[in-house]
Protein backbone atom coordinates (compact mmCIF):
# COMPACT_ATOMS: atom_id res chain seq x y z
CA UNK A 1 0.00 0.00 0.00
CA UNK A 2 1.16 3.61 -0.56
CA UNK A 3 2.95 5.22 2.02
CA UNK A 4 3.67 9.36 2.69
CA UNK A 5 5.34 9.40 5.39
CA UNK A 6 8.47 11.71 5.00
CA UNK A 7 10.69 13.53 7.24
CA UNK A 8 7.83 15.52 8.43
CA UNK A 9 4.86 13.33 8.42
CA UNK A 10 3.66 9.92 9.50
CA UNK A 11 0.73 8.44 7.15
CA UNK A 12 -1.14 6.06 9.64
CA UNK A 13 -3.74 3.51 8.93
CA UNK A 14 -6.12 2.17 11.44
CA UNK A 15 -8.61 -0.23 10.81
CA UNK A 16 -9.09 0.70 6.96
CA UNK A 17 -9.10 4.77 8.20
CA UNK A 18 -6.13 6.73 6.77
CA UNK A 19 -4.64 10.10 8.07
CA UNK A 20 -1.18 11.91 8.22
CA UNK A 21 0.39 13.20 11.51
CA UNK A 22 3.26 15.69 11.65
CA UNK A 23 6.17 14.39 13.44
CA UNK A 24 6.84 17.50 15.27
CA UNK A 25 3.17 17.78 16.54
CA UNK A 26 3.48 14.96 18.06
CA UNK A 27 5.88 15.83 20.20
CA UNK A 28 2.93 17.50 22.31
CA UNK A 29 0.72 14.67 21.71
CA UNK A 30 0.03 15.00 25.25
CA UNK A 31 -1.36 18.37 24.96
CA UNK A 32 -3.13 18.38 21.74
CA UNK A 33 -4.32 15.72 18.96
CA UNK A 34 -4.43 16.67 15.33
CA UNK A 35 -4.71 14.72 12.00
CA UNK A 36 -5.22 15.46 7.95
CA UNK A 37 -7.80 12.54 6.75
CA UNK A 38 -6.61 10.63 3.82
CA UNK A 39 -8.90 8.16 1.36
CA UNK A 40 -11.04 9.22 -1.07
CA UNK A 41 -13.79 7.39 0.30
CA UNK A 42 -14.16 9.73 2.99
CA UNK A 43 -15.63 12.89 2.16
CA UNK A 44 -16.10 15.40 5.15
CA UNK A 45 -18.45 17.62 2.84
CA UNK A 46 -21.23 19.23 5.70
CA UNK A 47 -22.72 21.95 2.98
CA UNK A 48 -22.80 22.94 -0.66
CA UNK A 49 -20.32 25.57 -1.85
CA UNK A 50 -23.79 27.24 -2.97
CA UNK A 51 -24.75 27.24 0.49
CA UNK A 52 -27.86 25.15 0.37
CA UNK A 53 -28.24 22.39 2.86
CA UNK A 54 -27.02 18.88 1.95
CA UNK A 55 -28.94 16.23 1.59
CA UNK A 56 -29.51 13.91 4.70
CA UNK A 57 -27.67 11.28 2.77
CA UNK A 58 -24.59 13.21 2.30
CA UNK A 59 -24.38 14.63 5.73
CA UNK A 60 -24.47 11.14 6.96
CA UNK A 61 -21.71 10.19 4.86
CA UNK A 62 -20.10 13.20 6.17
CA UNK A 63 -20.96 12.51 9.97
CA UNK A 64 -19.35 8.77 9.66
CA UNK A 65 -16.25 9.82 7.79
CA UNK A 66 -15.94 12.15 11.08
CA UNK A 67 -16.76 9.67 13.33
CA UNK A 68 -14.08 7.44 11.54
CA UNK A 69 -11.39 9.46 12.26
CA UNK A 70 -11.92 11.21 15.64
CA UNK A 71 -12.75 7.54 16.98
CA UNK A 72 -8.80 6.77 15.75
CA UNK A 73 -7.40 10.16 17.40
CA UNK A 74 -9.70 9.38 20.56
CA UNK A 75 -11.54 12.81 19.94
CA UNK A 76 -15.42 13.14 20.24
CA UNK A 77 -16.97 13.70 16.97
CA UNK A 78 -19.15 16.29 18.14
CA UNK A 79 -16.46 18.58 19.20
CA UNK A 80 -15.97 19.08 15.92
CA UNK A 81 -16.19 22.99 15.18
CA UNK A 82 -16.22 23.95 11.21
CA UNK A 83 -15.84 26.86 8.91
CA UNK A 84 -17.89 27.99 6.57
CA UNK A 85 -15.11 28.65 3.89
CA UNK A 86 -15.80 31.04 1.44
CA UNK A 87 -12.07 31.93 0.38
CA UNK A 88 -12.14 34.73 2.58
CA UNK A 89 -9.31 36.65 5.54
CA UNK A 90 -11.57 36.14 8.21
CA UNK A 91 -10.41 34.54 11.42
CA UNK A 92 -12.89 33.54 14.20
CA UNK A 93 -12.46 32.93 17.99
CA UNK A 94 -14.17 29.85 19.16
CA UNK A 95 -14.73 29.85 23.18
CA UNK A 96 -17.44 26.77 23.20
CA UNK A 97 -19.80 24.57 21.34
CA UNK A 98 -22.72 25.93 20.07
CA UNK A 99 -24.65 22.58 19.10
CA UNK A 100 -24.60 20.26 22.02
CA UNK A 101 -25.77 17.10 20.78
CA UNK A 102 -24.49 17.33 17.02
CA UNK A 103 -21.25 18.78 15.19
CA UNK A 104 -21.02 22.92 15.26
CA UNK A 105 -21.49 22.44 11.01
CA UNK A 106 -22.68 24.67 8.43
CA UNK A 107 -23.62 27.59 11.19
CA UNK A 108 -24.44 30.87 10.35
CA UNK A 109 -21.95 31.92 12.77
CA UNK A 110 -19.09 31.03 11.04
CA UNK A 111 -20.07 31.99 7.44
CA UNK A 112 -17.84 33.87 5.46
CA UNK A 113 -14.87 32.62 7.96
CA UNK A 114 -11.70 30.68 6.68
CA UNK A 115 -10.05 29.84 10.21
CA UNK A 116 -10.63 29.33 13.79
CA UNK A 117 -8.67 29.69 17.40
CA UNK A 118 -8.97 28.72 20.50
CA UNK A 119 -7.23 28.00 23.84
CA UNK A 120 -10.23 25.94 24.90
CA UNK A 121 -9.99 22.14 25.25
CA UNK A 122 -12.34 19.35 23.85
CA UNK A 123 -13.11 21.74 20.16
CA UNK A 124 -11.80 19.95 17.31
CA UNK A 125 -10.95 22.50 14.79
CA UNK A 126 -11.92 21.42 11.24
CA UNK A 127 -10.91 23.11 8.27
CA UNK A 128 -12.14 20.55 4.72
CA UNK A 129 -10.04 21.05 1.25
CA UNK A 130 -9.70 19.66 -2.27
CA UNK A 131 -5.92 21.33 -3.41
CA UNK A 132 -6.37 24.05 -0.84
CA UNK A 133 -3.85 24.84 1.58
CA UNK A 134 -4.52 23.95 5.18
CA UNK A 135 -2.27 25.22 7.88
CA UNK A 136 -2.98 24.03 11.43
CA UNK A 137 -1.45 26.38 14.25
CA UNK A 138 -0.04 25.36 17.65
CA UNK A 139 1.46 28.02 20.24
CA UNK A 140 3.14 25.42 23.10
CA UNK A 141 3.73 28.21 25.06
CA UNK A 142 -0.27 29.65 25.53
CA UNK A 143 -1.82 26.00 24.55
CA UNK A 144 -3.27 28.29 21.55
CA UNK A 145 -4.48 26.50 18.39
CA UNK A 146 -5.53 27.22 14.69
CA UNK A 147 -6.94 26.11 11.84
CA UNK A 148 -6.74 27.87 8.78
CA UNK A 149 -8.33 27.73 4.75
CA UNK A 150 -6.11 29.39 2.50
CA UNK A 151 -6.94 28.46 -1.25
CA UNK A 152 -5.12 31.03 -4.05
CA UNK A 153 -7.69 33.96 -3.37
CA UNK A 154 -6.69 33.21 0.72
CA UNK A 155 -3.27 33.44 -0.05
CA UNK A 156 -3.56 36.58 -1.74
CA UNK A 157 -5.69 38.09 1.12
CA UNK A 158 -2.67 36.76 3.30
CA UNK A 159 -5.24 34.82 6.17
CA UNK A 160 -2.25 32.90 8.03
CA UNK A 161 -0.95 36.74 8.64
CA UNK A 162 -4.21 37.56 9.69
CA UNK A 163 -4.67 34.80 12.05
CA UNK A 164 -0.87 34.82 13.53
CA UNK A 165 -1.56 38.56 14.31
CA UNK A 166 -4.68 37.26 16.16
CA UNK A 167 -3.14 34.83 18.03
CA UNK A 168 -0.78 37.42 19.32
CA UNK A 169 -3.54 39.92 19.89
CA UNK A 170 -5.71 37.90 21.60
CA UNK A 171 -3.67 35.06 23.20
CA UNK A 172 -0.69 37.13 23.88
CA UNK A 173 1.05 34.76 21.43
CA UNK A 174 4.76 34.80 20.70
CA UNK A 175 5.50 34.13 16.78
CA UNK A 176 8.52 32.92 17.87
CA UNK A 177 6.84 29.99 19.77
CA UNK A 178 4.23 29.67 17.21
CA UNK A 179 4.53 25.88 14.75
CA UNK A 180 2.94 26.06 11.51
CA UNK A 181 1.86 22.81 9.55
CA UNK A 182 1.05 23.22 6.27
CA UNK A 183 -0.72 19.87 4.85
CA UNK A 184 -0.84 18.03 1.55
CA UNK A 185 -2.37 20.94 -0.97
CA UNK A 186 -1.96 21.41 -4.60
CA UNK A 187 1.92 22.74 -5.66
CA UNK A 188 3.71 24.55 -7.90
CA UNK A 189 3.84 21.68 -10.15
CA UNK A 190 0.16 21.72 -10.50
CA UNK A 191 -0.86 25.26 -9.73
CA UNK A 192 -1.23 26.01 -13.57
CA UNK A 193 -2.90 30.46 -13.64
CA UNK A 194 -3.68 32.47 -16.56
CA UNK A 195 -1.80 35.93 -16.52
CA UNK A 196 -4.85 38.14 -14.81
CA UNK A 197 -3.97 35.60 -11.44
CA UNK A 198 0.08 35.85 -12.05
CA UNK A 199 -0.54 39.50 -11.83
CA UNK A 200 -2.72 39.98 -8.99
CA UNK A 201 0.32 38.06 -7.05
CA UNK A 202 2.70 40.00 -8.34
CA UNK A 203 0.82 43.21 -7.15
CA UNK A 204 0.16 42.14 -3.92
CA UNK A 205 3.46 40.34 -2.98
CA UNK A 206 5.99 43.20 -4.58
CA UNK A 207 7.28 43.53 -1.26
CA UNK A 208 9.32 40.44 -1.96
CA UNK A 209 9.83 40.62 -5.47
CA UNK A 210 8.12 37.61 -6.61
CA UNK A 211 8.06 38.69 -10.13
CA UNK A 212 12.09 37.97 -10.42
CA UNK A 213 11.76 34.70 -8.39
CA UNK A 214 11.27 31.67 -10.76
CA UNK A 215 11.17 29.55 -7.60
CA UNK A 216 7.71 31.15 -6.88
CA UNK A 217 6.00 32.18 -10.18
CA UNK A 218 7.44 30.22 -13.25
CA UNK A 219 6.58 31.06 -17.08
CA UNK A 220 5.51 27.86 -19.15
CA UNK A 221 7.37 27.27 -22.33
CA UNK A 222 5.29 28.77 -25.43
CA UNK A 223 2.34 29.54 -23.43
CA UNK A 224 0.83 32.55 -21.32
CA UNK A 225 0.50 29.90 -18.50
CA UNK A 226 2.29 30.50 -15.01
CA UNK A 227 2.96 28.00 -12.26
CA UNK A 228 2.91 29.79 -8.84
CA UNK A 229 4.24 28.07 -5.43
CA UNK A 230 1.48 29.40 -3.06
CA UNK A 231 3.24 27.06 -0.19
CA UNK A 232 6.54 28.61 -0.78
CA UNK A 233 4.84 32.37 -0.57
CA UNK A 234 3.16 31.68 2.90
CA UNK A 235 6.24 30.03 4.40
CA UNK A 236 7.81 33.60 3.23
CA UNK A 237 4.89 35.87 4.91
CA UNK A 238 5.11 33.74 8.20
CA UNK A 239 8.93 33.65 8.24
CA UNK A 240 8.99 37.42 7.84
CA UNK A 241 6.15 37.71 10.80
CA UNK A 242 8.53 35.90 13.17
CA UNK A 243 7.89 32.50 12.99
CA UNK A 244 11.22 30.26 13.23
CA UNK A 245 11.92 29.27 9.60
CA UNK A 246 12.47 25.27 11.89
CA UNK A 247 9.08 26.03 13.29
CA UNK A 248 6.96 26.39 9.26
CA UNK A 249 6.92 22.64 8.67
CA UNK A 250 5.35 21.32 5.50
CA UNK A 251 4.05 18.02 4.56
CA UNK A 252 5.29 18.71 1.19
CA UNK A 253 2.80 16.97 -0.18
CA UNK A 254 0.84 17.46 -3.75
CA UNK A 255 -2.67 16.55 -3.77
CA UNK A 256 -3.01 16.67 -7.57
CA UNK A 257 -0.02 13.99 -7.77
CA UNK A 258 -1.95 11.89 -5.13
CA UNK A 259 -5.19 12.04 -6.10
CA UNK A 260 -5.62 8.38 -5.72
CA UNK A 261 -5.39 8.90 -2.01
CA UNK A 262 -6.17 12.63 -1.30
CA UNK A 263 -9.08 14.30 -2.61
CA UNK A 264 -8.13 17.14 -5.52
CA UNK A 265 -11.00 19.39 -7.31
CA UNK A 266 -8.27 19.53 -10.20
CA UNK A 267 -8.60 15.88 -10.75
CA UNK A 268 -12.14 15.24 -9.42
CA UNK A 269 -13.61 18.18 -11.20
CA UNK A 270 -17.52 18.50 -10.43
CA UNK A 271 -17.82 15.87 -8.32
CA UNK A 272 -15.48 16.31 -5.88
CA UNK A 273 -14.85 15.03 -2.26
CA UNK A 274 -13.33 16.90 0.82
CA UNK A 275 -10.45 16.36 3.29
CA UNK A 276 -9.97 17.76 6.25
CA UNK A 277 -7.09 18.92 8.39
CA UNK A 278 -8.23 18.59 12.59
CA UNK A 279 -6.54 19.82 16.17
CA UNK A 280 -7.86 19.88 19.14
CA UNK A 281 -6.28 20.62 22.67
CA UNK A 282 -7.24 17.91 25.30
Amino acid sequence: MKDLSNENVIHIVKDGIQYLQFRKLLEYEHIITHAYSLGIDANFRTAKPDKQKISKEEYEKSAKSYKNICEKLNINYLDVVKTNQEHTNNVQIVNGKINQNDMDVNLDKYNNTDGLITNKTNLALSTTNADCILMIFFDPATRTIANIHSGWRGTLQRISIKAVEKMIKEFNCNPKDIICCICPSIRKCHFEVDKDVKEMFEKEFADFQINKRTDIIEKQEGKEKWNIDTVLINKIILENLGLKKENIIDSGICSVCNSDLIHSYRVEKQGYGLGTALISIK
